[in-house]
């Protein structure tokens, strides 16, 4: 059956995501509440039934181990494609910074632009923009030729890579992204129509 599906998941709460830091492309591990949450999406996942025919996931490990996690709980073994294009973004001179002292430091407006706007990057860092500028390249190339061609599959990167991929699939302005986070561990079902737009979305959040 060539149902087009794509399957996005955030990560499972990181060690930083537990300390309130900005993490960006710093190489930090599941917290114990994360593994729980990427079986927990590979058991939600199972109940939709899916089969995977490939997945993929970015350079950092706490993808990774979501993915693996998950297709544990599936009982699946696609073959994997890790790519940096897939990383979060990075945060520059804010990474490892915890959250509060930053707004402390520089104001709760400032933080908010720095982490949800589109196109205002932090110090030394990438804007969504920037993320989506890398990001969305390597959907097109290769992720969505497969997802057309009827392949099922399955993408587990980070709150960033993932709103650059969310705000095309869900046409979403440069104003509306600012309001949309995306929790972690929660699986979002897409089915694709033949012209790569979007036929449905099932959100599997608890």
């Amino acid at each position: 059956m060539n149902d087009r599906l794509l399957v996005l998941v955030r990560h499972g709460q990181s060690d930083w995501n537990l300390k309130n830091l900005f993490t960006g492309w710093r190489d930090v591990d599941l917290t114990d509440k994360g593994v729980s949450e990427a079986r927990e999406a590979g058991r939600k996942l199972k109940g939709q039934g899916l089969k995977f025919d490939v997945a993929f996931t970015s350079a950092l490990k706490r993808a990774q181990r979501t993915l693996d996690l998950m297709l544990e709980e599936l009982g699946q073994n696609p073959p994997i494609i890790r790519d940096q294009a897939l990383n979060e973004r990075d945060y520059g001179d804010l990474v490892g910074l915890n959250k509060d002292d930053a707004r402390k430091k520089w104001g709760e407006e400032q933080v908010l632009k720095w982490r949800r706007s589109y196109d205002i990057a932090p110090p030394g860092g990438e804007s969504l923009k920037d993320t989506l500028a890398r990001a969305l390249p390597y959907y097109v190339t290769e992720i969505l030729p497969r997802v057309l061609r009827g392949e099922r599959v399955l993408v587990a990167a980070h709150g960033n890579s993932l709103r650059a991929l969310v705000m095309v699939l869900d046409r979403h302005t440069p104003e509306s992204i600012i309001k949309l986070n995306l929790d972690t561990g929660v699986p979002m079902i897409y089915r694709l129509n033949a012209d790569s737009t979007v036929a449905s979305k099932l959100d599997l959040a608890a």
